[in-house]
């Protein structure tokens, strides 16, 4: 970051003004990719009828395309290290484009999750170098709104992406959403060649061992252990939201997409105050997200079965579901440039790779829950990841106040 901050006044003008396509054109593919993520959360009902699984087995769909993420980010963002970002950008979504069309023409559940698995390597190190992209396109003091405005990809998403795949699965068969999400992939790859452009700022390729570092740096394991409980506890509770909201609080399937794009709207909201909150200093302003974050998912526990109390809990917790993102991403890439300056792109992949073993964990246990206890249990369960969250937030921000005022 001190990098960052003292050549800022030399290159904040081309930054500003060469930034905001480029930007446009990662927020376009992270649409695409926010979209296939978590499209399945309203079709989960609809691909187990059809596959004639369990509820639970398809939630696989989303927790196993999670760990594709993991694995496949901190790997294969370290072995591409060396190639143009803008080349494999491209890349990118090419593979993108293939998982999602075996996708769609799935015929089995192994088949399926296969191509989501596929489809997951290209999320992982997108979101990875698309981060680190779009720090690098503005001035020091708009990092974090810049990430933001990449994740509002992801955030939109959710209000448009998921709510209408729910909607054309239901009407023309999960296949047909599969089929459409390719499509979007097919416009992110068009917006990337003319809008991302060539002469991006490459990260110096890093060497193993300089990347084995960050696993040996506890501030930065703290980091990551913070995005897995805090991002991850909602989606004990958000991977099971459709059979909630129908069998616990009685809406019918038609109201459920209704719902999803409140929900996403909410998540949209929180994305961009998170992004303003986070600018100035990350550890503060994630603590008190959690903070309230598990507060409301206690609370969704006792409002879910009303209706009315259910989707005031329900959009509160879209608001802060999505708030931490901009800051844990911001938190990770700062911590990285201060002590491990030539692995930055890895700690980030590995980042990202914590966001979606947060959502693996948190889907599993969602799944556990909902055989076990059943799925009003759900909320509360998150709200117990987020609370560690809350905790080793509090942990790090001791830590780095005492080595600034060493």
């Amino acid at each position: 970051m001190n990098s960052m901050s003292t050549n800022s006044t030399a290159i904040d003008q081309p930054k500003t003004k060469g930034g905001t396509p480029a930007l446009l054109a990662l927020a376009i593919s992270a649409f695409g990719i926010g979209t296939t993520e978590f499209v399945p959360v309203g079709l989960l009902s609809t691909i187990a009828d059809d596959l004639s699984i369990s509820i639970t087995l398809a939630g696989l769909l989303i927790s196993g395309y999670a760990l594709g993420v993991a694995f496949g980010a901190p790997v294969l963002t370290a072995l591409t290290s060396k190639m143009s970002r803008k080349t494999l950008l491209m890349f990118l979504m090419v593979v993108f484009i293939i998982g999602n069309s075996v996708a769609a023409i799935s015929t089995s559940f192994g088949l399926l999750l296969v191509a989501r698995f596929i489809t997951a390597f290209s999320h992982g190190i997108f979101f990875s170098i698309g981060s680190t992209i779009a720090a690098d396109l503005v001035p020091a003091h708009k990092r974090a709104s810049a990430i933001a405005f990449m994740f509002t990809g992801l955030t939109v998403a959710t209000v448009t992406g998921v709510p209408l795949g729910t909607f054309i699965g239901q009407a023309f068969g999960w296949k047909a959403t599969f089929w459409g999400v390719a499509l979007l992939g097919v416009i992110g790859i068009i917006a990337s060649a003319i809008l991302v452009p060539k002469n991006l700022k490459e990260a110096p390729p890093s060497k193993f061992s300089e990347q084995v570092k960050i696993l040996a740096n506890g501030r930065l394991l703290l980091a990551f252990a913070i995005t897995a409980l805090g991002y991850g506890g909602t989606f004990v509770a958000f991977t099971y939201l459709t059979p909630l909201l129908e069998d616990v609080t009685g809406f019918s399937s038609s109201w459920v997409s209704i719902i999803l794009l409140v929900y996403g709207v909410a998540v949209a909201i929180g994305n961009v105050a998170g992004g303003k909150f986070s600018n100035k200093n990350p550890l503060k302003a994630l603590f008190w997200m959690f903070v309230l974050q598990a507060i409301i998912l206690v609370a969704l526990t006792f409002a879910a079965p009303f209706k009315a109390a259910g989707l005031i809990a329900i959009f509160l917790m879209g608001l802060f579901a999505f708030m931490n993102v901009p800051g844990l991403q911001i938190l990770v890439v700062d911590l990285a440039e201060k002590y491990v300056p030539s692995a930055v792109n890895v700690a980030s992949a590995l980042n990202i790779a914590a966001f979606n073993v947060g959502i693996a964990i948190g889907s599993f246990v969602g799944g556990v829950i909902v055989d076990g206890i059943g799925l009003i249990h759900t909320p509360w369960i998150g709200a117990v990841m987020v609370a560690g969250a809350v905790l080793l937030t509090a942990w790090l921000r001791g830590i780095e106040r005492k080595s600034e005022s060493a």
